[in-house]
């Protein structure tokens, strides 16, 4: 599944980042920065509640496909400037985490 596939099949809200071309390989999701470190996986969607400028770095160091904010949760501008600058992809949806990881796994992710 490509990332931009979230975006037009499934609602997903664009916030950041070029590539919607990007192949998500693997689904994550963790809040414990220092977990997500050592378990996180090249070409994840990773989800987060999480919002801070901290999510970037990680996304960006494990190369990650995107970032997806659950519930509808809110990211300030100044963190979607930042991820653009980064090139981070960062997405939103009013989903709960259960419901991404159904879509994904129904895609053939695991």
């Amino acid at each position: 599944m490509l990332v931009n596939e979230l975006i037009e099949k499934h609602g997903f809200k664009y916030l950041s980042g070029s590539d919607l071309n990007k192949t998500i390989a693997n689904v994550y999701s963790c809040d414990l920065l220092s977990w997500v470190m050592a378990k996180g996986k090249h070409d994840t969607a990773w989800i987060t509640v999480q919002t801070h400028n901290n999510i970037l770095a990680v996304a960006s160091l494990l190369e990650f496909a995107c970032i997806i904010i659950p519930e509808g949760i809110e990211v300030d501008q100044d963190i979607i400037e930042k991820a653009n600058e980064q090139d981070v992809v960062m997405l939103s949806t009013q989903l709960e985490t259960f419901e991404i990881f159904k879509i994904l796994y129904e895609a053939g992710i695991k």
